[in-house]
């Protein structure tokens, strides 16, 4: 019996020691990439700094200050929330919709699933510069359809009332293939043997879904809201492509203010101080919705 310990106690350290190994590149790479960068960010934000020149002077929290009262910053937050709603209410119902639809027809829907994906396989870059010249005033499509059935030009991007709304159907354009491919997985995790009985106790197709996938696949979508509600809060490429976060301040970002102020206005420290603050907001909305969301299921 003692002997049977030693040696379980020996394969215990054994293990350790290779879950160690193997653990150790990967805690480099995070220690290197996502925690260092977050505390040389919080750092920076106690200096003056145009982050060119060697010299920092230390101003304490005098950059916390500023944010906490900078309206544009705030504008900028509010505008990040507002992507953040639209983005999950517009991807998440049409992404199901359409894994739903794929999943229906099978194989027969292989095309589908290429022809909606492509969307996903360009760059954000290239779709921003896409939808700038679709979207102009004068030459773009939309004000020359407009123009073909007796209309006005259309300015979307340069409308302060409309440019955040035409940017975020931009972003869910390019995201909801992601989504598609996200519940389309979530369907083939489901057991084949629950449709099974529910077509042998006469449910049909909508009552199926609503009475039974959907249930089943509630902590999918729970995790892909997360996943959007993360990724619209820090959204950036395609927003400084298409306006620059203008006009104005109409589609200003909290990561495109960050942005302006590091390598426009050349305020590194204070710049440094935005970011700090973006990953204090996100970091608390993502665990205030972890935990209504886990708080709803467990009630």
């Amino acid at each position: 019996m003692q002997s049977t310990n030693i040696l379980a106690r020996k394969r215990e350290r054994e293990i350790r020691k290779v879950s160690a190994v193997f653990l150790l590149p990967a805690l480099i790479f995070i220690a290197v990439f996502v925690i260092y960068p977050i505390a040389d960010s919080f750092a920076t934000s106690l200096f003056e700094w145009n982050g060119i020149t060697a010299g920092k002077k230390f101003i304490a929290g005098t950059n916390w200050r500023e944010l906490i009262t900078d309206m544009t910053f705030w504008k900028a937050f509010r505008n990040n929330v507002v992507v953040m709603v639209l983005s999950i209410v517009i991807q998440m119902p049409i992404g199901m919709a359409i894994a739903t639809f794929l999943d229906r027809v099978g194989k027969k829907g292989t095309i589908f699933k290429v022809v909606w994906f492509l969307p996903m396989l360009m760059s954000s870059v290239a779709i921003g510069y896409l939808f700038k010249y679709a979207l102009d005033t004068n030459t773009g499509l939309v004000s020359t359809i407009s123009k073909m059935l007796g209309g006005k030009n259309i300015d979307l991007l340069g409308n302060p009332n409309t440019v955040l709304l035409t940017v975020t159907v931009v972003i869910c354009w390019q995201f909801i293939p992601f989504y598609m491919v996200y519940f389309m997985a979530a369907y083939s995790g489901l057991p084949s043997d629950v449709y099974e009985a529910a077509v042998i106790d006469g449910a049909t197709r909508g009552q199926y879904f609503w009475k039974v996938a959907l249930p089943m696949m509630k902590p999918s979508i729970k995790s892909a809201v997360i996943l959007s509600m993360v990724g619209s809060l820090k959204y950036f490429d395609l927003i400084y492509v298409m306006t620059g976060g203008g006009p104005g301040t109409s589609s200003e970002l909290m990561a495109t203010y960050m942005y302006s102020n590091a390598f426009e206005s050349y305020r590194m420290g204070y710049a440094s101080t935005i970011a700090s603050g973006m990953f204090i907001v996100i970091t608390a909305i993502s665990l205030i919705t972890m935990r209504l969301i886990n708080g709803r299921e467990e009630a």
